[in-house]
């Protein structure tokens, strides 16, 4: 069949019709409609059927040629590529000239299916588009030019790459075609080609073209130009390409950049809130781009009133219908938000928490106060004699014809709460003593705002406790977020809660005295709540617990807290999405009991294995399991597994003994699903501390899938599953020793690059690689010591970034080990080694202390002729202070007679006496050897027997 041959079916047509009618009707059944059409979809020719339809069905209504256009776009996304060559072809002329349909709804869906296509086959796969596309953009006629242009802008924001690559029959790339047209657009008479033109060259910012970039003065005088356009969505679009280039290419405006900062001064108060919003993105956007602040600090006095300003509530913002108690009426559906897990992570996190998001949708007061936060972070104290005078004059004015304007001071106190503490700190008290009082306001949404704003100087209140006034004013603040805790107001519900969860993680043990105040109020919260903020209230106890530890295991809390949390566990299904934060909660509470949990341990283990292998079942299919897969199910349970083998430790053993846990958890390893496959290796890591005993039977396969998720080549978009298999495999490595060593080589040949190239990689799995690598070299050190030269510079270095801790004994002890069986293989990066050593600021375990001590003694012998002051003399003198400290032999002279008797008794290589003894008797006091010289031989002699023995 040729393209132009196929011909409909009159009866076809009236068919597909009669069924997108109904489809498009509100009262039909939609689902036994959408049956059919799928049925239909069968036939080879029903695109072709629908792309008629969308072309030349003019008696139709265009709701039903619109239906079948969007129709169509759906099906090609699957289809078109295994459709015959005919049909494709007839679908693409057929959408050809109805880029200049007279209706700008069927252009537009024209438009949409056009880029699908060019996304499928790209520009080369449809040679006619191109020169179709300039023909309607050079006709001069408004319907050709703007249905082209919508077909290029969504090309353009879809697949902008497509323009900037070779055509093969093309001497230029498709962007050197059209962009001197969408300059030229620019200034069209018709708003809607000036829109469309900028929204397409906007799209190429990110990815700079050399035919953008060599016409980037073109393009800034044609923003310039466009900057004051009567159309608002046109001058959004000139601030979101200010910002854009702030943020990607900075230099091109710095010649220009006291008359954009003036610009976006200006367009700051545009009456349209979407344009005002647009440009309060830029001043983040320059802070974040490091320009120097002196261009922008003369605009401050100017730029804070306008911040300050926006940040009151607009007329229509939807925070306004939170104002009145609705704290008994149950939550809607759509109020109920979607709520993300996050999985287990071991390792310092770099993640910031999103406490201060108190505002559902991002909007100009949202934007206004992120702004004012990231200036008070640049310029400190700086912006206080602009930004004070203003808060002090709406806070003064009591006029309840003005509260929102005090709600946006307290607000405003909040945003610059870190960034200018240093001013504000000597008034600290005063402030909070201020703001206390409003916590009772009679405004609901000056008592939230208040919650947040006390919660942003938690620290400091925190940090006064040691003097009395101090002390009570945190008591203060403690009750008035309980009280507040307990509001009928749903949004100041929320804000206590989040505020009272931010002072629990500063105030930590210090809250122990007062928990079971804490505890009354919050339990009482929990009978009191609806569905959504329930959740908080989860969260709110779970770091309690996460902040007083062991202090909560004591009756008089656990009879407070653990029966109405038990009752809700006994309520709620497996199934039910209103689980997830309880199993979240009890994960906290068990890892603070420690073995205090022990007593509610096992129907909560039993209950993770159930949900798990429920949710398994259903994702093989729903129906044999009865419920529909939800892999958040699987990651919380999980999660909660892990904060039992953290609290009861050897404990949980019983409980793993008698279950399939082994089996189940091997298969969330290899699971699709990062968050899970994250979850599963932290569960890993926490069992083989406890009861390593019960992996053993799928050892090999337990350290086989977690040493591929260390070699994958997307390590960066999986870095957290890639973190916690990594900090497992050392878990085990440390319990299984000589076990682990068939894939010893294959993880160091992972981890080795991940050193070797940590910028920009996750902090916590650089410090994880290390330390899993030294705890390999501690077991298995004649298997890593041949090769280690390759890893030893950047592995060092990781060494020294690492805190104080038991994980970091682990890899020193590996890294001594490979000192000892491999001497030379350190002497090149032996400065950073030093610098590792010196990162220690207490070596607490004594043995390992020894051993530190010995290895740099070894390596001052073995460097003779001044090497080894010539190394020190490249530290510094803080390093080398530190080392000086690990020198505990005192007297060289008596050591070399040491070392000279020792070859007197026909150990030739000395040095091999540094390295290949036993540590606890190589380096005696010499003042006490030298006292007896003839016992020193007696010694030595038994020693070097020793030495022909090993």
């Amino acid at each position: 069949m040729e393209g132009g041959s196929w011909q409909p079916q009159e009866e076809g047509i009236k068919e597909i019709c009669g069924l997108l009618e109904q489809h498009i009707s509100p009262t039909s059944d939609k689902s036994q409609i959408w049956q059919q059409l799928q049925h239909y979809s069968h036939f080879p020719d029903f695109n072709n059927y629908l792309a008629f339809i969308l072309a030349r069905a003019d008696a139709k209504s265009v709701e039903i040629r619109q239906a079948a256009g969007l129709l169509l776009k759906n099906n090609l996304r699957t289809a078109f590529k295994s459709m015959s060559p005919a049909h494709q072809q007839y679908i693409k002329s057929e959408l050809l000239p109805c880029l200049g349909a007279a209706d700008r709804h069927i252009r537009s869906t024209v438009g949409t299916i056009v880029s699908v296509i060019v996304q499928l086959v790209g520009v080369f796969g449809w040679p006619e588009l191109l020169q179709a596309l300039v023909n309607c953009l050079d006709s001069g006629e408004l319907n050709h030019m703007e249905g082209a242009m919508d077909a290029l802008s969504k090309i353009c924001e879809d697949i902008p790459q497509v323009l900037d690559s070779d055509v093969p029959g093309l001497s230029e790339r498709p962007i050197n075609i059209f962009l001197p047209r969408l300059f030229q657009f620019f200034q069209s008479p018709h708003m809607s080609l000036r829109k469309l033109s900028l929204s397409s060259v906007n799209q190429y910012i990110m990815l700079m073209p050399t035919a953008l970039y060599m016409s980037m003065d073109q393009y800034l005088q044609g923003l310039f130009v466009l900057a004051n356009d009567t159309a608002a969505d046109v001058r959004k679009l000139v601030c979101a390409a200010f910002v854009q280039l702030i943020e990607v290419r900075p230099s091109f405006l710095e010649p220009h950049i006291r008359n954009v900062i003036e610009y976006m001064l200006q367009v700051n108060k545009d009456g349209d809130d979407e344009v005002a919003l647009e440009a309060c993105e830029f001043w983040s956007a320059y802070c974040d781009a490091q320009l120097p602040p002196e261009s922008l600090r003369e605009f401050l006095p100017r730029l804070i009133p306008v911040l300050l300003s926006n940040m009151v509530y607009a007329e229509d913002d939807e925070s306004l219908a939170d104002a009145e108690e609705d704290g008994s009426l149950p939550d809607r559906e759509q109020d109920l938000r979607p709520r993300f897990h996050t999985s287990r992570f071991h390792g310092s996190e770099n993640a910031d928490d999103d406490d201060d998001d108190i505002v559902n949708v991002w909007n100009l007061r949202k934007c206004s106060a992120a702004a004012l936060d990231v200036l008070s972070n640049v310029f400190g104290d700086e912006i206080l004699p602009s930004l004070m005078p203003l808060i002090q004059a709406k806070l003064s004015n009591a006029d309840d014809s003005v509260w929102k304007e005090r709600e946006a001071a307290v607000l405003a106190l909040g945003a610059v709460a870190e960034g200018c503490i240093n001013g504000l700190y000597p008034h600290l008290s005063e402030i909070i003593a201020f703001l206390i009082p409003l916590l009772d306001d009679k405004f609901p949404l000056i008592r939230s705002i208040s919650c947040w704003t006390l919660s942003r100087f938690s620290k400091y209140i925190v940090q006064g406790i040691g003097h009395q006034k101090g002390h009570e004013q945190f008591e203060k603040v403690l009750m008035g977020l309980l009280q507040r805790i307990l509001d009928n107001n749903k949004r100041v519900q929320e804000a206590s809660c989040s505020a009272f969860a931010t002072l629990e993680e500063e105030a930590a043990e210090e809250l122990a005295p007062r928990l079971e105040i804490i505890l009354q109020h919050l339990m009482c919260a929990f009978e009191k709540y609806q569905r959504r903020n329930l959740c908080i209230v989860f969260d709110a106890i779970g770091t309690l617990a996460d902040a007083v530890g062991l202090d909560l295991n004591q009756p008089k809390y656990l009879d407070i807290l653990m029966p109405p949390l038990i009752a809700k566990w006994q309520q709620l299904s497996n199934t039910d999405k209103d689980l997830l934060p309880l199993l979240e909660c009890f994960t906290s509470i068990a890892q603070a009991l420690g073995t205090g949990f022990s007593q509610f341990a096992e129907p909560v283990f039993q209950r993770c294995m159930s949900i798990i292998q429920t949710q398994q079942l259903a994702k093989v299919g729903p129906p044999s399991a009865g419920a529909q897969y939800d892999k958040e199910f699987i990651v919380c349970s999980l999660d909660l597994l892990s904060g039992l083998a953290e609290g009861l430790g050897s404990g949980i053993e019983s409980l793993v003994s008698q279950s399939s846990l082994r089996d189940l958890l091997l298969q969330c390893c290899m699971d699709e699903a990062p968050d899970v496959r994250q979850s599963a290796f932290a569960l890993l890591g926490d069992l083989a501390r406890v009861c390593s005993v019960h992996l053993h039977p799928c050892l090999s396969e337990f350290l086989d899938v977690a040493a591929k998720q260390l070699s994958t080549s997307r390590l960066k978009e999986t870095v957290s599953v890639a973190n916690n298999a990594c900090w497992a495999i050392g878990e085990l490595a440390i319990k299984v020793r000589q076990e682990v060593s068939p894939v010893v080589m294959t993880v160091v040949s992972c981890l080795v690059p991940i050193l070797q190239h940590a910028e920009g990689l996750n902090k916590s799995l650089i410090e994880n690689s290390a330390i899993t690598l030294g705890r390999l070299a501690w077991v298995c050190p004649d298997l890593l010591s041949p090769h280690m030269e390759h890893f030893m510079q950047p592995w060092c270095a990781a060494l020294s970034m690492i805190r104080d801790d038991i994980e970091k004994e682990d890899a020193f002890r590996g890294l001594c080990a490979m000192v000892r069986a491999n001497p030379s293989g350190a002497l090149s990066s032996l400065v950073f080694m030093c610098k590792a050593i010196a990162s220690w600021h207490e070596i607490r375990s004594e043995d390992l202390h020894n051993e530190v001590c010995q290895v740099l003694h070894g390596y001052k012998q073995m460097l003779r002729n001044g090497a080894w002051e010539q190394c020190m003399s490249s530290l510094e003198p803080p390093v080398k202070d530190k080392l000086s400290m690990r020198v505990v032999v005192q007297n060289d002279s008596h050591y070399s007679a040491i070392l000279a008797s020792v070859e007197t008794l026909g150990l030739k290589n000395s040095e091999m006496l540094v390295w290949h003894a036993p540590m606890d008797h190589i380096f005696l006091d010499p003042s006490e050897l030298m006292a007896d010289f003839q016992g020193l031989r007696d010694i030595l002699a038994d020693f070097l027997k020793f030495l022909i023995a090993t």
